[in-house]
């Protein structure tokens, strides 16, 4: 199935959930928040997330400096 993840379509397996889609980005030990069709999605939800066909999902990664 499809998911749109920052504006690029990947695939991915039937009920896969949030926090796998999030382990193959490689950002797990980064700060970063996640919305899925416009909803904030907590870190905590991310285990039992389950990713539906063209959800859209935005990761932003919080980067620090001044």
């Amino acid at each position: 199935m499809n998911i749109i993840v920052n504006g690029e379509t990947i695939s991915i397996a039937p009920n896969t959930s949030l926090s796998k889609v999030i382990d193959t980005l490689n950002i797990k030990n980064q700060r970063f928040a996640v919305e899925v069709n416009g909803e904030i999605v907590t870190r905590s939800e991310h285990n039992h997330y389950q990713m539906k066909e063209n959800d859209k999902v935005e990761i932003v990664v919080a980067v620090g400096g001044g």
